[in-house]
């Protein structure tokens, strides 16, 4: 409850306290990841830290984004240059490890801050958490009702088939009832109903997968939670880690559907 309120909260506020807050988190989150992998203290990491925070520099007010993409090139040939003088104190994987957690976590992770800002964003962006914490919100009800079919038994024996259509279901709904609430604040050529729903459509699906995916993770590297922040819900990554996939897909779809 205490997160949802803090996320509510600098959601509404946006500005530089989204800003600062979105950079702390993803920080954590990138943290709790290469603990996963074993390397969150390794000279490699602190490379992939270093260049989360430039990367949060550069995207400020949009004021850089267009030097983004230099700055991941840049930061693979940094870590390059680390492996070949260090070596063999780094493992090739390593390398990946570090370039994976610098684009899945604080860049994927960013476009919350990058809807927030957009024209329309202060309510376009409430879309990223209806169909993450939505979906699964809607998918757990509908799951111990109605759960039958496993989905994934492997990575969540918990989720079933039924949980996942009607966490698509409660998001597509919620998204409906919003635009209701919201569609005369938004200038769009798209009927605002008929956009929130076919995004909460594809956001919740993706949703599921961006928690599938942080769950593949976990059993392969054999680890129960990416951390202890969060008493019940372990660690940053594990509560974010449908978000971190959807904020990315709700930038997408709104810029085309606009």
């Amino acid at each position: 409850i205490i997160l949802v309120l803090i996320a509510i909260l600098t959601v509404h506020l946006g500005g530089d306290v989204l800003y600062v807050t979105t950079l702390c988190v993803s920080l954590v989150g990138l943290f709790e990841l290469y603990r996963a992998f074993s390397i969150e203290k390794k000279k490699i990491a602190f490379a992939g830290y270093a260049a989360a925070i430039m990367y949060y520099f550069l995207i400020r007010d949009n004021a850089y984004n267009e030097y983004t993409m230099i700055l991941m090139v840049l930061s693979l040939m940094f870590v390059c240059v680390l492996y070949v003088l260090t070596y063999p104190e780094f493992k090739p994987a390593e390398i990946a490890f570090v370039m994976f957690g610098l684009l899945y976590v604080p860049v994927m992770l960013s476009y919350v801050y990058k809807v927030r800002i957009a024209n329309g964003g202060r309510y376009i962006v409430w879309l990223i958490y209806l169909c993450s914490w939505g979906c699964d919100t809607f998918a757990y009800i509908f799951g111990v009702m109605f759960g039958k079919h496993k989905m994934a038994p492997v990575l969540s024996p918990k989720k079933t088939v039924e949980g996942a259509i009607g966490g698509v279901f409660g998001s597509c709904l919620c998204g409906f009832l919003y635009a209701l609430y919201v569609g005369d604040k938004i200038n769009s050529t798209v009927d605002i109903r008929i956009m929130f729903v076919v995004v909460c459509f594809f956001g919740s699906f993706i949703s599921m997968v961006g928690d599938l995916a942080a769950s593949a993770i976990k059993r392969h590297m054999q680890i129960k939670d990416y951390g202890t922040l969060i008493p019940g819900h372990g660690g940053i990554m594990d509560r974010f880690d449908s978000v971190i996939f959807t904020a990315p897909l709700i930038w997408i779809l709104v810029e085309f559907m606009k």
